[in-house]
């Protein structure tokens, strides 16, 4: 997805399964007004539309990195709790009991 190169809008499209043209719209908007994107438009006709990360983008995205690897490493297990508990078992629950 958005990451290191400038990305067209129907090329982001493509690249986010699931998500209509008006949400990814919305979205990319929020994220340009709040300085996680830069957006070009090119004087052509019809315009041409690039995105791609701004230096706050690429910070944030050095953030999340591990925290997607850790949910990607985790995908199986977390999974199987959603499906219990969607099912009513509960999931896999972990307690600890703390003496005082």
């Amino acid at each position: 997805m958005l990451g290191d190169r400038r990305m067209r809008f129907n090329e982001l499209h493509r690249s986010v399964s699931g998500i209509s043209q008006r949400m990814l719209t919305v979205t990319l908007r929020n994220l340009e007004r709040d300085g996680f994107l830069m957006r070009t438009v090119y004087p052509t006709v019809p315009p041409r539309v690039e995105y791609e990360l701004s230096d706050r983008g690429r910070s944030l995205r050095e953030v999340l990195t591990p925290l997607g690897d850790w949910v990607a490493a985790h995908e199986a297990a977390i999974a199987a709790s959603l499906r219990c508990r969607s099912a009513g078992r509960g999931g896999t629950h972990t307690y600890q009991t703390v003496s005082s």
